[in-house]
């Protein structure tokens, strides 16, 4: 079976959450099928495995409506894109389009790095729910990334299609720290600081930390720095890292006492299951997607309440207590592999050819 996978959304100089999702999947499921790919700039190769591939329009641009004209000559017999904004006019082949999440419903706000254009955009779509349903609608199948937004998407009832996970999973080859050598007083976040991701409430329960340090690794612009930064109380320290390599974050995460998310929503939370991999208890907020990644390893708090953040990170300074819950966060991330995805996606593939035969 030939397998296209769409690689268009990766990210020239470092990975996101969709552009390692994507060059993950490609990677795993290359073990295991004929699979070649699509860019749209060979600056994304440095980031992509080495696989076949095809240089077409960017997913951004007005062609993507053509852009089966393009993709029909690979006679793939299942294109799967990471996303759901895949151009299908004329397609002559199956085609896999996905839903990671519905947080932009409830918080509207872009992602900056868009154009202007296409943020106005972004923002009148995010106001109705039909404007997806006719995307998802278009695929042969529609995958999504955990349980809980499966169960999003019929209670929203967006598509008709079928659904199927095909789930994230941690970088593999991950060899956990040792439970016994202890950690420092410091604290991780690794994600975006958009409104939704709550950074605020991770930095006003600082004031209940003396002698932690937070590190907030991921980029940040100099202006929302400058909001966050006068929310840091006295006396407390947080480090703005503005980005850090992979070797950086692994190197954190593996000193680390806890790494922290109080998202009001997510997709998934990629960096918890990253944490639990080598060894690094999570303390994550209290909602349903972060139930079903942290399992009983993680623990979880209001994420309203900054007290409630400082004492879960304050219960860790006991050395039985971390070293029980490092071990339970191994066994945890050890469900989650992109073998198992790589899987997952061929079934979906299978099932796809089959129905399309008759």
């Amino acid at each position: 079976m030939k397998i296209v996978i769409d690689a268009r959304f990766t990210r020239t100089d470092h990975h996101d959450g969709i552009s390692r999702y994507g060059a993950s999947l490609i990677a795993a499921t290359a073990k295991i099928a004929d699979v070649s790919m699509l860019i749209s700039d060979k600056r994304q190769l440095a980031l992509l495995p080495d696989v076949p591939y095809t240089l077409i329009n960017s997913p951004l641009s007005p062609l993507e409506l053509f852009v089966a004209r393009k993709v029909n000559p690979l006679n793939a017999d299942v294109v799967v894109c990471p996303m759901q904004t895949m151009g299908t006019w004329g397609r002559k082949y199956g085609l896999v389009l996905t839903l990671h999440d519905l947080i932009y419903y409830e918080h509207p706000a872009p992602p900056g790095f868009l154009p202007a254009p296409v943020r106005l955009l972004w923002r009148l779509y995010h106001k109705a729910y039909w404007p997806q349903r006719v995307l998802l609608n278009r695929a042969d199948t529609v995958a999504t990334i955990s349980r809980t937004t499966e169960a999003l998407i019929a209670k929203y009832r967006l598509t008709r299609r079928p659904v199927r996970i095909i789930s994230n999973a941690p970088q593999p080859a991950q060899e956990p720290r040792s439970p016994g050598d202890g950690a420092e007083k410091t604290i991780v976040y690794m994600g975006s600081f958009m409104p939704y991701k709550n950074v605020e409430t991770m930095l006003a329960g600082m004031a209940g930390l003396p002698g932690y340090t937070l590190h907030l690794l991921s980029r940040i612009t100099p202006e929302r720095r400058a909001e966050l930064e006068l929310l840091v109380p006295a006396g407390a320290s947080v480090v703005f890292h503005n980005g850090v390599t992979d070797a950086e974050y692994d190197s954190y995460l593996r000193t680390a006492t806890a790494l922290v998310s109080l998202s009001r929503a997510e997709g998934y939370g990629l960096p918890l299951v990253e944490a639990m991999a080598l060894g690094t208890p999570v303390v994550a907020s209290d909602i349903p997607i972060f139930r079903e990644v942290g399992g009983d390893a993680a623990t979880y708090v209001d994420p309203a309440s900054p007290s409630q953040f400082s004492a879960a990170v304050a219960r860790l300074q006991d050395d039985e207590h971390w070293q029980e819950i490092s071990r339970l966060s191994v066994i945890r991330a050890n469900e989650f592999t992109w073998d198992e995805s790589a899987r997952q996606l061929m079934d979906a593939a299978r099932e796809i050819v089959a129905k399309r035969r008759r």
